[in-house]
């Protein structure tokens, strides 16, 4: 890619085009490992997530409670095997990467303290452009665990998603502290 090219001129003296500086600009400056992706992405989604319900809050003019995402983790690589008819193929023939996260959410109700936990499938795909979320499914369970968690729903437009795909625009960009130690 070209930006341009610099005049350059003093006073009388004519200006005189330099010749195009071609700019090189990293792909994608997030990790090609999804694991070690994972690890990152698990370290900012709570201030992530937080951000993205708080817009959301503020968008609606709502009262409704707020849920905090306060902690995610316990990440699983392990794919489950899933039909390309009912989940689609990912762009271009790319693999989906299938990844098992879960997040401790608070919600304030009153004076009451509810603790959620929720467990998400992500759908990631790697693509020319860098790291991508094709989709996501997430379960609402208790916390601490009793009830059976509640049957899976597509959250691809959610606000984990939301802040996933956020982050991963950020980290496909490089702009990501944890990625310039």
């Amino acid at each position: 890619m070209v930006l341009g090219s610099l005049l350059l001129g003093l006073g009388s003296v004519p200006a005189i085009a330099a010749p195009p500086v071609p700019i090189t600009v990293p792909v994608s400056a997030c990790p090609s490992d999804v694991e070690i992706l994972t690890g990152l992405l698990l370290k900012d989604l709570p201030s992530y997530a937080n951000r993205v319900s708080q817009q959301a809050r503020n968008r609606r003019r709502t009262p409704n409670p707020a849920a905090y995402v306060i902690v995610a983790g316990r990440p699983e690589f392990e794919p489950l095997p899933v039909s390309r008819e009912r989940y689609g193929a990912p762009p271009s023939g790319e693999e989906l990467k299938q990844i098992f996260i879960t997040t401790l959410e608070r919600e304030y109700v009153g004076t009451t303290i509810v603790d959620i936990q929720v467990f998400h499938w992500l759908f990631l795909v790697q693509t020319r452009q860098g790291w991508q979320l094709s989709m996501m499914f997430s379960r609402i369970g208790a916390y601490p665990a009793g009830k059976p968690p509640s049957p899976p729903e597509d959250t691809s437009d959610g606000i984990i998603a939301g802040a996933v795909k956020n982050w991963l625009r950020d980290c496909n960009a490089g702009a990501l502290r944890s990625l310039k130690r």
